[in-house]
């Protein structure tokens, strides 16, 4: 089963569950969520009616804890870690998987000076580490690690859930994108039309060139036949005529 697939499954199973329960009994539920290794996406749990209805609650930390997860990032929950319960190993983990998605969303190339400062790892030989054994074999991220520039280049990172306010700014630049795609496409078939016409005037020239050279070769097989056809004369005749012209 593929990460999508397996993804999909979960997030069904949890909104299944999530929308049986209410209050306090959420709680067990968004530990298990926000603990899950191969649970990256939290907005449809957010959505389930019952768990909206914790805000304003004496459980509403509960929803607190999901929004983290779903927009959040590891400082975001530092900044926090007063107002919010304290996260199991797990989730720590799993808070960290999705910063570096979050920090790839914008950049391509990421410092490891960057990457160890937002994760609050301490060495160079821990962050690969974390790279390599807690994001690329998780399936969430692909890239290069280049130790001589100090830094991770990522050439591919799953798409964590849409910020509130963000999905207005993703159509913005889809559109965009689409704009730009299609001014490529229509100077794509400019040049393909360039090209097509000149490799008809190039083909005309070489017809050209070659009718030229055939009237060439005809004219010098003409003169070789005049200059073979053309009557010579013997050494008797050469004598003769000699003669005549002295009488």
């Amino acid at each position: 089963m593929d990460i999508e697939q397996k993804q999909a499954d979960l997030i069904e199973q949890f909104v299944k569950q999530a929308s049986s329960l209410h209050g306090s009994a959420l709680a067990p539920l968004v530990a298990d969520a926000t603990s899950h290794s191969s649970l990256f996406a939290f907005s449809e749990i957010l959505s389930v009616p019952s768990v909206l209805q914790l805000g304003g609650t004496e459980n509403s930390v509960y929803l607190d804890v999901l929004r983290l997860f779903a927009h959040g990032t590891w400082s975001d929950y530092k900044s926090n870690a007063g107002r919010l319960p304290q996260l199991v190993p797990e989730q720590v983990l799993k808070l960290k998987q999705l910063t570096v998605l979050t920090l790839a969303e914008t950049n391509k190339v990421l410092p490891y000076d960057q990457l160890m400062q937002e994760l609050d790892v301490m060495n160079v030989r821990e962050l690969e580490d974390f790279l390599i054994n807690e994001c690329m074999y998780a399936g969430i991220v692909r890239g290069k690690l280049d130790q001589l520039r100090r830094c991770f280049e990522v050439q591919f990172a799953a798409g964590r859930d849409l910020r509130p306010g963000q999905l207005g700014s993703m159509i913005q630049t889809l559109s965009n994108w689409l704009a730009t795609s299609d001014n490529l496409l229509i100077s794509i078939q400019e040049k393909i039309k360039w090209a097509d016409s000149m490799s008809e005037l190039d083909k005309k020239h070489r017809k050209e060139v070659e009718d030229r050279v055939e009237d060439v070769k005809k004219s010098i097989s003409l003169k070789k036949l005049q200059t073979v056809s053309r009557p010579t004369l013997t050494s008797e005749g050469m004598r003769r005529s000699t003669l005549n012209l002295v009488e």
